[in-house]
């Protein structure tokens, strides 16, 4: 049970709280961030839960005051304990419960272990929230209306106006939840889907496409914007727009996607896959690189397509990329890579990647046991494809002490033993005492 730690700022509320002659007194003078002066408590006391206000304000700033230090949350039923400490009434019964008969926060023992309502507090708390929550309500009916009036705009405006617009929803619409969905229920998805085709300006379709990848689609938009005009816009966007705008395009491309096995073939132009190339390369951008290579890894899930991804030049580039990378990322690129290990032209691409090995063999025991489990598949693959020119590469780049290192771990019997296969594999074109000597082994290892 996470215990709340006494504060300077806790202290001063204290002092604050306890000059609190009257709620309107509290709000006016600031002393709980009210900042308007009286607030009207007769409606929110008759319509308002509290219990759901806090949880669609839990993003807001709560007084210290308010706040339980047992659970460390805003308290809707405060009960004070004869030390004069507050908490709520669930949380400190249940540590009487277990036994407990001091103050969680001061860790007196407790000459009275009855608690009393502190209505003061909870009609503070309450008129608090209410005085908030009324606010954001009202904010978010302003929303609601500005977003109509945008949608209604779009219908006529064109050119420059039609960009402006466009613009002002897509901000709304990413600093607002309320803005989402009333686009949604407005009809906004299918009238910025009309707005996408052959002859849309790429300063319409970015924006368009910036509004829709923060809306939530179902499956008659997903499948309206699949589009083969509309997609070959967004892949046009994806090659020559800015770097926000490539990221857009590249998660909107994967929300299409997403439960739908025969999209990844007939999205999957080279134009897409080059583009995708050129955005996870760019590793400046953490952010593309990630959505970058989440959208490889489905499209290459497809067999069908692992070919022409090899045939842009994939591999090395990949291998090239995996240095410096995060351990999401690098999992992503195992991944690809292991896909593309499953054709033999992908296989051979590795293989005459002079990096592959070197930069494989580092990562066994280096990353997470998924990225060993990842790493030692495709290395699998290119020593059993071609076993003489591979598997002395791998020995001279260490590969023999690392899979002693994996079978001694605490890893899956079936990562082990695929590690004892592959060292198995490597030792074939060696007499023992050589390759014993190439993997620069102790006794006690050998």
């Amino acid at each position: 049970m996470p215990m709340y730690q006494p504060s300077t700022r806790r202290e001063t509320d204290m002092k604050l709280f306890s000059q609190v002659l009257d709620l309107e007194t509290a709000v006016k003078d600031g002393i709980l961030g009210g900042g308007c002066g009286v607030i009207s408590t007769g409606f929110a006391s008759e319509k308002l839960d509290l219990k759901i206000m806090i949880e669609e304000l839990e993003s807001i700033d709560v007084p210290t005051v308010f706040i339980c230090p047992i659970s460390l949350e805003p308290m809707q039923d405060p009960v004070t304990l004869c030390t004069g400490q507050t908490y709520e009434r669930a949380n400190i019964l249940k540590w009487f419960s277990l036994g407990h008969y001091t103050c969680p926060t001061t860790m007196q023992e407790l000459w009275d272990d009855s608690v009393t309502p502190n209505k003061t507090l909870q009609q503070l708390i309450y008129s608090w929230f209410s005085q908030k929550y009324l606010a954001m309500k009202k904010r978010s009916e302003d929303v609601q209306g500005r977003v109509r009036e945008i949608l209604e705009n779009l219908k006529k405006v064109k050119g420059q106006a039609r960009v402006q617009a466009l613009k002002e929803l897509r901000q709304v619409v990413q600093a607002n939840g309320t803005a989402k969905k009333t686009v949604v229920e407005n009809g906004g998805v299918g009238l910025l889907s009309s707005l996408l085709g052959l002859f849309t300006t790429h300063a319409v379709g970015s924006e368009v496409i910036g509004v829709l990848v923060n809306l939530k689609l179902d499956l008659n938009s997903k499948s309206d914007l699949l589009q083969p005009a509309k997609i070959s816009l967004m892949v046009d966007i994806l090659n020559e727009g800015s770097i926000e705008t490539k990221i857009n395009c590249t998660r909107l491309i994967g929300m299409l996607m997403e439960g739908n096995d025969f999209a990844s073939e007939n999205v999957a132009s080279l134009s897409l896959l080059v583009g995708l190339l050129r955005l996870v390369k760019d590793k400046k951008r953490p952010n593309g690189v990630l959505a970058g290579l989440s959208l490889l890894k489905t499209i290459c899930s497809h067999e069908s397509v692992r070919n022409s991804f090899v045939n842009v030049g994939a591999v090395p580039q990949l291998v090239e990329l995996m240095p410096g990378l995060n351990n999401e990322c690098l999992e992503l690129v195992l991944y690809i890579l292991e896909l593309l290990s499953s054709t033999p032209e992908g296989r051979l691409a590795l293989k005459d990647c002079p990096k592959t090995i070197p930069n494989v063999v580092k990562l066994l025991m280096k990353a997470s046991e998924n990225c060993t489990q990842l790493a030692l598949s495709i290395l699998w693959a290119i020593c059993k494809f071609a076993p003489e020119e591979c598997a002395s590469l791998a020995v001279d780049a260490g590969l023999a002490a690392k899979l002693l290192l994996v079978i001694q771990s605490g890893y899956s019997p079936v990562l082990k033993q695929r590690s004892a296969e592959l060292l198995k594999l490597c030792s074939l074109n060696y007499t023992a005492t050589i390759f014993i000597s190439k993997c620069k082994l102790t006794t006690t290892i050998q």
